[in-house]
């Protein structure tokens, strides 16, 4: 694990802050903190980690270290892959705050199985949660409502729809378009929308190395399809800051959204950033 570029700032911003409504930190890749204003936090998808080099480089700063995280009601993730479950980054937060690992079955099996999360950390099997598509939960001030989604490079994904009084909130992790997204339009006012977005690159193959032509996210028209279809209010678009060759630049959907009744506000947001509802 490589030590934070920031210190504990950021951890110590999550824990002293007192938000009027609901504050989110962006933390890089597909990250963020989430805090209501009755205290109850969020993490999710939190990932420290530097990648794989020189199949993924990580080019954004590492902005916490999470043993400095002492404020976390529950840790959630949206699918298996490291940049979502990783003990490194997210085991030492449940090991300080006796937070809760919401997850689907497979990112369990992670955390479980392949990174022995309870042998390494001081984790306890009780503390994790195991969800599926329909399921509801209560954490603090927050409503939880675990939804399908369409990521195809995942084994078993999910999206979460973050309902609190001040407003909702929609994590799709790295969901593309989805033929559900109409329906949880109809079912939910997504005031907070967010996407994963990122450029067509070359990745070196894991076996060969030889690079490859990769789509892990959604691109420009892709993105602004599925904040259309949601009807989001605002878009966060997330995880184009991260790996070297599949870095893009949001500042163009401002272009591609502007034609559209929905988003009907873009937020491009950086690393260390907050926003609130």
């Amino acid at each position: 694990m490589t030590s934070s570029d920031w210190g504990d700032w950021l951890p110590r911003a999550v824990s002293e802050a007192d938000p009027d409504t609901v504050a989110l930190w962006y933390l890089g890749c597909n990250g963020f903190a989430i805090k209501g204003r009755d205290g109850t936090v969020l993490w999710i998808d939190p990932y420290v980690g530097t990648g794989d080099p020189p199949r993924t480089i990580r080019m954004v700063p590492i902005p916490f270290d999470p043993e400095d995280v002492d404020s976390a009601d529950a840790v959630l993730a949206t699918h298996e892959h490291v940049d979502h479950v990783h003990g490194p980054s997210q085991a030492p937060i449940l090991a300080n705050t006796g937070a809760e690992f919401v997850a689907p079955d497979d990112s369990l099996s992670v955390a479980r199985e392949d990174e022995r999360w309870t042998e390494k950390w001081d984790v306890a099997d009780e503390q994790f949660l195991e969800v599926a598509e329909g399921d509801e939960l209560r954490i603090g001030e927050f409503t939880v409502h675990v939804v399908e989604v369409h990521d195809t490079d995942a084994t078993h994904p999910v999206g979460y729809v973050i309902d609190h009084p001040d407003g909702t909130m929609f994590h799709a992790g790295d969901s593309k378009p989805s033929s559900t997204f109409e329906s949880l339009a109809d079912e939910y006012d997504i005031d907070l929308g967010i996407l994963a977005f990122g450029s067509v690159g070359t990745v070196p193959d894991k076996e060969t190395g030889e690079p490859v032509r990769t789509k892990w996210y959604s691109d420009e028209n892709e993105i602004v399809s599925a904040a259309s279809a949601l009807e989001l209010d605002r878009l966060v678009p997330t995880h184009w800051d991260m790996w070297k060759g599949l870095t893009a630049d949001p500042t163009a959907l401002h272009d591609h959204a502007q034609s559209f009744e929905y988003p009907s506000r873009l937020s491009i947001v950086e690393i260390g950033d907050r926003i609130d509802l």
